[in-house]
């Protein structure tokens, strides 16, 4: 990466970082293993978690040419909400782009985005399930510190 493109990815993983909420994202992910972990565990677990999202979903920002996010409307509750959209790409294909968020500390905070109604978090909680249930929540650490190390590799 050149250094232009390391300091854009810098600044887009503190905007995105003032927005998603990791630990909750995290906590979600995890689903009913998230109680079996230490305090130690979550904080390794919640900081991993964060290397995957923000350099999956900053790669897919970058990626964005010319194409138009259209509010479509915003469904809320006390301490929920989800802002539903769609993208509209140059060649006028259009995908639905739903954010869940949750409101702490008197700042809403996205906790999982939807794309054409698969939930990244669901879709996570999937895997890690699967992974923990074979292999062992040990496993799941080794695989996203493995994948963490070749997302930070230049």
């Amino acid at each position: 990466m050149k250094k232009n493109e390391q300091k854009r990815r810098q600044a887009l993983k503190k905007t995105m970082s003032l927005i998603f909420d990791y630990g909750e994202m995290a906590k979600r992910s995890l689903g009913k293993h998230w109680n079996e972990r230490t305090a130690a565990e979550k904080k390794q677990f919640t900081e991993l978690f964060a290397t995957l999202l923000e350099n999956s979903y900053a790669g897919k920002i970058e990626s964005y040419n010319n194409e138009k996010i259209v509010y479509i409307k915003e469904i809320h509750d006390d301490d929920h909400a989800e802002v539903k959209s769609k993208v509209v790409t140059a060649k006028r294909d259009e995908f639905t782009l739903d954010y869940r968020m949750i409101k702490q500390n008197g700042k809403w905070m996205v906790y999982d985005v939807v794309i054409e109604g698969i939930s990244l978090v669901s879709n996570y909680r999937s895997q890690f399930n699967k992974i923990i249930t074979t292999r062992g929540y040990g496993e799941l650490v080794k695989k996203l510190q493995t994948k963490s190390d070749e997302l930070k590799a230049p």
